[in-house]
């Protein structure tokens, strides 16, 4: 067995695990694959003399994404990749020692995510024409992931059976197959009760699915396609730029803060492992408290 078909091997054995006994979501799975194809590829033009490339390859092999241009964040998630995939080779015995034990992650700047205000939330909800059953589908999304702050792949995945609509809840299945309950509230529940009664079974003819958001092939309504109707639904509502579904679930997170909400329980909606995640909303309150400061006071 030549290295390149040696070094392939195993990463489709790594896949296999992620996906099988660790469970991972089919998103993290999918990243993962790219980034690792992304590796094998380089290595395919830089053969290493070893089987299993080391050090001196994975840092060369890091540094020409640098020189690609790809952003900070961007390699640190290859970084990440790379060291989960070296951790699983020792586990398996491939390896005497992690060579990706001491390496750092590029510096990352803190950035704030970006986020609508309630005013455009309030045009991008009634921006569907609320007279198709396709409209009342997709004002029924927008309000449900607001109302919850959903992953865009959480928020098509949501089966019929998940909504407890007279406790206000929702069940979610997260990463990692983890579940939570959020809670919804009365504007989004009262979408999806105009949708169910006025738009889905006309969608699906008579035709079964778990899923609550169909197509009109009385599919489930895929996340790409979402992200296209949003797209459209905001160039409507006068938002052209940057507009994407994890803008609305920012905004949910945001808005949460913003009115006095503690990060615990805004850690646990958004689904978040570790609570420096959700933190940097925090940062989005001191800076639109900055700018109010800035714009108001007479000696700003």
């Amino acid at each position: 067995m030549n290295h390149a078909v040696a070094i392939s091997v195993r990463i489709k054995t790594f896949l296999d695990f992620c996906r099988i006994e660790k469970g991972l979501a089919a998103n993290s799975v999918d990243a993962y694959q790219r980034d690792l194809e992304r590796f094998e590829t380089w290595l395919a033009a830089c053969p290493a003399p070893d089987p299993i490339p080391g050090i001196e390859d994975v840092r060369a092999y890091l540094n020409s994404l640098h020189q690609a241009g790809l952003a900070a964040r961007t390699i640190a998630r290859h970084t990440t990749t790379l060291r989960n995939f070296y951790q699983f080779l020792l586990r398996e015995g491939a390896i005497d020692r992690d060579p990706t034990e001491f390496l750092p992650l590029p510096k990352q700047w803190s950035t704030i995510p970006r986020y609508l205000s309630l005013d455009e939330i309030n045009r991008m909800i009634a921006a569907p024409d609320c007279t198709k059953p396709t409209g009342l589908r997709d004002r029924a999304m927008i309000e449900l992931l607001y109302a919850t702050g959903l992953r865009v792949s959480e928020l098509c995945g949501v089966e019929s059976g998940d909504l407890e609509a007279d406790l206000g809840i929702i069940r979610v299945t997260g990463k990692g197959n983890k579940q939570r309950l959020v809670p919804v509230g009365k504007e989004a529940l009262a979408a999806i009760r105009a949708w169910v009664d006025g738009g889905r079974q006309h969608l699906l003819k008579g035709r079964p699915s778990r899923y609550l958001f169909v197509t009109a092939r009385g599919g489930k309504l895929g996340r790409k396609s979402f992200w296209r109707l949003l797209i459209e639904h905001g160039k409507k509502a006068g938002i052209y730029h940057g507009l994407t579904p994890h803008v609305i679930r920012h905004s949910f997170a945001t808005h949460l803060v913003e009115r006095g909400a503690d990060l615990r329980s805004v850690q646990t909606m958004l689904g978040h492992a570790d609570i420096g995640a959700t933190q940097i909303y925090t940062h989005v309150v001191r800076s639109r408290l900055r700018e109010e400061f800035d714009r108001h006071h007479p000696r700003a």
